[in-house]
């Protein structure tokens, strides 16, 4: 077959064949009377053989190695496609994620483009100055997309440069929540922590309640309790467990006992606060720390039930628990039975 033929055949062109002419890689057996590359059944099977290998992404050098070296093994090269193809892709999402980023700022003119590639560029530095300038610097009025913002906020793990981003994102008009849902459900537990702690700077954005809500059966303690604090701060009761846990651990205890007085105004969830509290208190695995911790939490609630009890502590058969007891009933004695929510209980 003649050169043009073999093209139509094998969707090679023929200037691509004379290429491969020139480097040995595919030469034509003979040649006709007039001088003109003249392939056989077996150089249009080579020719196959080099598209195929191609396709896989070798070089040409590389082909004609593996072609005619009876000792080239494929495994390591395979091995060095592989790694030099997902190094590509990853170039490639990033290209993909940057140019969507400039898409969503709906920028008007270049200038806009170009201060959205600068804040990317920005936030991808190796100095946490340099990103936290990136954040704070940023032009007023121009428009930030809060997916770009997110991905930065789940990746941060500076608490300086954390802060900017979380303000920033807080305050870029877009759908921060839904953009660090993501990060909510994440197999890396500090991607959670992170992404729970910005939604919290968020709640009363659409849909916060609920993000906030799952993360409270997160396997995590600091992820539970960020989400914890602020619905307990905003009336959603089904906290109440976990803040009741943060106590007895001792994390972020008197938080969780301020946010558990501040539930404990509604009657019906006073109940449960107390139940949960005693609960713990008679636990037999109580040890004495957590028994105090619990007895600091219980002069948080309202009502006349904890105060009871704090009287009762005040006799407990741990000394430090009875010491600590007594002195808050004292201190709530002192009050005006207006200010203890009472109306004189006995002594």
């Amino acid at each position: 077959m003649l050169i043009g033929e073999v093209a139509r055949h094998s969707g090679v062109s023929p200037r691509m064949l004379r290429h491969y002419d020139a480097l040995g890689l595919v030469r034509p057996t003979g040649r006709t009377v007039g001088g003109y590359r003249e392939y056989c059944a077996e150089d249009v099977r080579r020719i196959f053989h080099v598209e195929s290998l191609r396709s896989l992404g070798l070089s040409l050098k590389q082909i004609g190695r593996a072609l005619e070296d009876p000792d080239f093994t494929p495994s390591a090269l395979v091995s060095d496609l592989i790694r030099w193809t997902e190094d590509r892709l990853e170039r490639e999402q990033e290209l993909l994620e940057r140019l969507r980023a400039v898409d969503a700022s709906a920028p008007t003119g270049w200038q806009d483009v170009l201060r959205i590639v600068e804040l990317m560029q920005g936030l991808g530095s190796t100095s946490a100055a340099r990103r936290q300038q990136a954040v704070l610097a940023r032009p007023v009025g121009v428009s930030v997309p809060a997916e770009l913002l997110a991905g930065a906020v789940l990746a941060e793990s500076d608490p300086n440069v954390a802060g900017a981003l979380r303000w920033a994102l807080a305050r870029s008009g877009g759908d921060g929540v839904a953009a660090l849902a993501a990060g909510v459900r994440s197999e890396d537990v500090e991607v959670r922590r992170r992404a729970v702690l910005a939604i919290a700077e968020m709640a009363d954005a659409s849909g916060a309640t609920a993000v906030l809500a799952d993360a409270l059966g997160d396997p995590d303690a600091t992820v539970r309790g960020h989400a914890a604090l602020v619905l307990g701060r905003r009336g959603v009761t089904g906290a109440v467990p976990t803040l009741v846990g943060m106590v007895v651990e001792g994390s972020n205890d008197v938080e969780a006992a301020e946010v558990l007085g501040t539930l404990s105004q509604d009657p019906g969830c006073a109940e449960r606060i107390m139940t949960a509290l005693t609960g713990e208190l008679a636990a037999p695995a109580a040890d004495s720390a957590t028994r105090i911790r619990l007895t600091q939490a219980l002069v948080e609630l309202s009502g006349t039930t904890a105060q009871q009890v704090l009287r009762q502590l005040a006799h407990d058969d741990d000394r430090a628990v009875a010491l600590v007891a007594s002195a808050f009933v004292t201190l709530l004695d002192e009050r005006p039975p207006e200010d203890r929510g009472e109306e004189g209980l006995p002594p």
